[in-house]
């Protein structure tokens, strides 16, 4: 009997999707775990919450990304990795002499910003990641995070070498203020309430903060 209940649980949730445009379902279930990650942690998150946010059934939750885990890793992780991809590239190709220091740093600070802005769910398990097993860092993408940003790092160290400075440890700029922009959208309610400064005067602090508190520090 059980098992006839889940053939027909799983058959009732493909009639359901059928009757959905193509990707539909996928799209409800990535919204609605990108807004149940903004307001609980990654271990605080059920794949059921999930499901009933998105108005579909758990079976498809599974099908369609394998694991909680899955779906966090492409509704968090893969946007934020992905502008670090692109983030490198754009470092790849730039001319140090003709390069505008004020507007690469606005290049990087401005988008990473959104992006957090845009998943919080991921600045909450950031600061919550030290409970997490590593299976579960693995699984969720945390790992790609850390590859990612140990890629930062090594522009870091590029960018220091360029200028003539010299650090035991070039890397921690980079992760520095990786630090400071997920500190801001972490707690901007906390430090603004219901009036934060607009978009543009926290992007530019941050670039203020950036260059003069790492880049033009003495060599």
């Amino acid at each position: 009997m059980p098992q006839q209940k889940a053939v027909k649980k799983q058959s009732a949730a493909e009639a359901q999707a059928g009757r959905r445009a193509r990707g539909e379902a996928r799209r409800l279930l990535l919204d609605a775990a990108r807004d149940l990650f903004a307001r609980k942690d990654y271990r605080a998150t059920t794949t059921r919450e999930i499901a009933e946010a998105a108005g579909v059934s758990e079976y498809l939750l599974f099908r369609h990304f394998g694991s909680k885990a899955g779906l966090f890793r492409e509704a968090l992780v893969v946007p934020f990795t992905n502008f670090l991809d692109e983030f490198r590239e754009t470092w790849q190709a730039i001319v140090p002499e003709d390069t505008d220091e004020v507007e690469l740093s606005r290049q990087f600070i401005g988008p990473l910003y959104d992006v957090l802005v845009e998943h919080q769910g991921l600045v909450l398990t950031f600061v919550a990641a030290d409970g997490l097993s590593e299976d579960d860092i693995e699984a969720s993408g945390i790992g790609d995070i850390r590859r990612a940003l140990s890629v930062l790092g090594q522009i870091s160290a590029e960018g220091m070498s360029l200028r003539g400075l010299r650090s035991n440890q070039p890397d921690l700029p980079a992760h520095s203020t990786v630090a400071m922009i997920v500190g801001m959208v972490a707690l901007r309610t906390t430090f603004f309430g219901n009036t934060p400064p607009s978009r543009e005067a926290i992007i530019d602090e941050l670039v203020q903060a950036t260059l003069h508190g790492f880049l033009h520090r003495p060599g």
